[in-house]
């Protein structure tokens, strides 16, 4: 067993006060191999000291003694569906509803007002003739490792946001934060590479909704794949609509 502090920037937001939740449950992923899910117990605050406990299999993330989140290896069997072409990812990326709604605009990943190289600015939107949603990514200089290469923990992040699009409409007033998410990384990513990530909806039990989500290389080739629980909450207890 060995203990970490982190502390998550106010620029890994997701609401405007808590850290985005992919992007969290990466940071956390990093200390495991393999297949890796993280649940979420409650929203991770910004700019505030946290402790990880470290072991084999099991990372937990506390504030104090409260746990914000857990994560442990994990086994993922969900086969994405075909990788859209990258200019139908592009095409769909300009529907993207979050340009004139989004109940966290700031968001890390997905917020509309965050400018390129400060979020990730990743634009799911219907893709034509398909049951998904999808954009294209194209990770920033900002974000690599000093090697060239996407920290794990942006890549998580990328399969978050798109998956809540992909289990929208949701009731006016509401929004979707992420509860759980499982990961299972196939490839790095460089810096610069074009990706497509699409996401798909896999299931509604009340206010849960379960979404997959991929990221693929510009030639189709599987980088990554999630699975993710979605908790339809009041926009207003996180600071949104």
């Amino acid at each position: 067993m060995s203990i970490e502090s982190l502390v998550i920037s106010g620029r890994y937001c997701g609401p405007p006060k808590s850290g985005n939740g992919g992007y969290v449950c990466g940071r956390m992923a990093a200390h495991l191999p393999g297949v890796v899910s993280v649940r979420l117990k409650a929203p991770p605050p910004l700019e505030t000291e946290l402790q990880m406990d470290i072991s084999d299999t099991a990372v937990r993330l506390l504030h104090g003694t409260q746990i914000i989140a857990e994560a442990k290896t994990a086994e993922l069997d969900l086969t994405p569906p075909a990788c859209p072409s990258l200019a139908e990812a592009e095409t769909a990326s300009r529907s993207y509803i979050g340009f004139t709604r989004h109940a966290f605009p700031h968001c890390f990943v997905c917020g509309p007002q965050r400018t390129a190289g400060d979020g990730l600015r990743i634009f799911p939107g219907p893709v034509a003739t398909q049951s998904m949603i999808g954009a294209t990514w194209i990770p920033h200089l900002a974000l690599g490792n000093g090697s060239g290469q996407v920290p794990t923990e942006f890549i998580w992040a990328a399969l978050d946001c798109p998956g809540a699009f992909a289990v929208m409409p949701i009731p006016e007033g509401q929004a979707l934060v992420l509860g759980e998410l499982c990961v299972r990384m196939d490839a790095g990513v460089a810096v610069g590479e074009p990706c497509i990530v699409i996401a798909w909806p896999l299931q509604i039990e009340g206010r849960k909704r379960m979404a997959g989500s991929a990221l693929y290389s510009s030639a189709g080739r599987l980088l990554a794949v999630g699975r993710a629980t979605w908790i339809q909450v009041p926009a207003s207890a996180f600071g949104g609509l």
